[in-house]
């Protein structure tokens, strides 16, 4: 019968760094869905303005790009 200190099931941190590991993947998923919320919210606040001003659709259209490029890269 082996003992608990040759076998790898047992041994101390073992399943706490796996733990950890998908702990830590958790969080950086939640982060990211969190940024992609907030830029998507940004995204329609764009879209919803209206402008006859040449500059500030052209502003808004820069910026519509650049949320828009934010996402593209999370994804």
């Amino acid at each position: 019968m082996a003992s608990a200190a040759q076998n790898p099931e047992t041994q101390p941190g073992n399943g706490m760094l796996a733990d950890e590991e998908r702990r830590l993947a958790e969080i950086r998923r939640t982060e990211r869905e969190r940024q992609k919320q907030a830029l998507y919210l940004q995204r329609e606040l764009v879209l919803s303005q209206r402008t006859s001003s040449p500059a500030r659709r052209s502003a808004l259209e820069a910026a519509l790009a650049q949320i828009e490029s934010q996402i593209a890269a999370l994804e």
